[in-house]
């Protein structure tokens, strides 16, 4: 399995908007993804603003890429996303995921 990490700030006024549309708008899209096995949405603040750090979960770099595209680094970022963050990573790593504990 492939973990997915990026990260995005936004400010504490326009966080609430980015996580609505992350539990909405980027759920329903992943869920239609083949190989999307999970995600997880970390936040934090951080002084004014708030780290925001997406995991998704895919069974294969192939299902990666059918999600991101030929440059499975480019994150992707969509428009409702740029409107509410301030600023975030434009390139994502990848990490195969050597121990996964149950929930």
């Amino acid at each position: 399995m492939i973990a997915r990490v990026w990260r995005g700030w936004a400010s504490r006024e326009t966080a609430e908007g980015y996580q609505r549309h992350y539990e909405l708008d980027v759920a329903k899209h992943l869920g239609q993804v083949a190989g999307f096995r999970g995600a997880r949405l970390l936040r934090r603040n951080e002084g004014g603003e708030v780290e925001f750090i997406s995991i998704t979960y895919f069974a294969s770099l192939d299902d990666v890429r059918a999600f991101a595209g030929d440059d499975p680094e480019a994150a992707v970022v969509e428009e409702a996303a740029r409107k509410v963050l301030i600023r975030w990573d434009e390139r994502v790593t990848h990490h195969q995921v050597a121990v996964a504990l149950p929930d």
